[in-house]
């Protein structure tokens, strides 16, 4: 099938080479900002680069990796000029919405399929090879539904059927787990760093791979009756040390004083109550033991922290940047779709 790319962000210019690899010519490439046609020329050397009606006129498989919420306008506007061609398969990468969001490209007689990769993209090369093995959450009609699932097969990866009305809670879980994963390491670091360690992210890694590998170890093991990822806990909490909890609570509350970053503390106090509640419905901790440790995170971030200009912006040290800054651009100004 002829293949175009609309977005020749880090999802869409990765995706589009990995189905070309697959044996798909890619009839065209819509790019608009100046990263992405490096990115394209990288990608996808020798495509053209065209307008959007344009890829749409030229391709069997349109593939729309678009921001989330660029994704609807663009789907409405390219029905209402009449770009869809009945028998085209279209094809979207958002982790947000299933195929109803196709539905104007529906009208025309297009076959409508979601197809979002479960990882993070650089938009390089290296992403082609961590394509294999990845998980894909496919949404589609039933009939269709092979057509997805043979898509994401042929480059690579693994298909996980997600229902329509499951799209949101599945990219929710996935966010909260990448994303918060990235703000927890952030905090880390910077306590860190504020304990005189000069390199925190060559301390936390070894620590961090092991922690993440046994608590996916643990959630595959346990099946659906088992207590899941919260079998790998280690540390104060899983031994009811309440004790050093509240050293933790004093230490954290203080660097957050002294550097403005109140959102460490917060974000401790709030996992470590998360971690109490589900040592203990895992059996791992009794109920004395957790309610001294509920007892020492007592009084941290009792009310909702407003988010300040500057917040948790530390000096970048060796391991770069900690602190928040503006979304990257891409393709009309808006941020791309990168990750879940």
């Amino acid at each position: 099938m002829g293949v175009g790319v609309v977005g020749a962000g880090r999802v869409g210019a990765v995706l589009g080479s990995a189905l070309r690899a697959a044996g798909h010519p890619v009839v065209g490439v819509s790019a608009v900002s100046e990263a992405s046609r490096e990115r394209a020329a990288s990608l996808l050397p020798g495509v053209p680069v065209l307008d959007v009606p344009e890829v749409v006129r030229r391709a069997e498989l349109v593939l729309l990796a678009v921001p989330d919420d660029a994704l609807a306008p663009l789907v409405r506007g390219l029905a209402d000029t009449g770009a869809w061609q009945a028998g085209q398969i279209v094809a979207h990468t958002s982790g947000r919405f299933g195929v109803d969001v196709l539905t104007p490209a529906r009208g025309a007689g297009v076959i409508p399929l979601a197809l979002h990769p479960a990882m993070t993209f650089t938009g390089t090369s290296l992403d082609l090879s961590r394509l294999v093995g990845c998980a894909f959450a496919v949404t589609a009609p039933g009939p269709v539904l092979p057509i997805g699932q043979a898509l994401v097969v042929e480059i690579g990866g693994e298909p996980v059927v997600v229902a329509e009305d499951a799209r949101p809670l599945y990219h929710a879980g996935l966010a909260h787990g990448a994303n918060h994963l990235v703000v927890l390491v952030a905090q880390a670091a910077q306590a860190l760093r504020a304990a005189g360690v000069a390199e925190p992210g060559r301390v936390l890694r070894p620590l961090l791979d092991a922690a993440l590998d046994g608590a996916l170890r643990a959630e595959d093991a346990s099946g659906d009756g088992g207590p899941g990822a919260i079998a790998a806990l280690t540390g104060p909490v899983r031994r009811g040390d309440a004790g050093t909890v509240a050293d933790h609570v004093a230490v954290l509350s203080a660097l957050g004083t002294s550097s403005g970053a109140v959102d460490v503390a917060a974000g401790y106090g709030a996992l470590a109550r998360a971690a109490a509640a589900r040592a203990l419905g895992g059996g791992l901790v009794g109920a004395d033991a957790a309610q001294r440790v509920l007892d020492a995170l007592a009084g941290i971030n009792p009310h909702p922290v407003a988010l300040q200009q500057g917040d948790a912006r530390p000096d970048p040290g060796p391991d770069g940047p900690s602190g928040t800054g503006p979304a990257p651009q891409d393709d009309g100004g808006a941020p791309p779709q990168e990750d879940a």
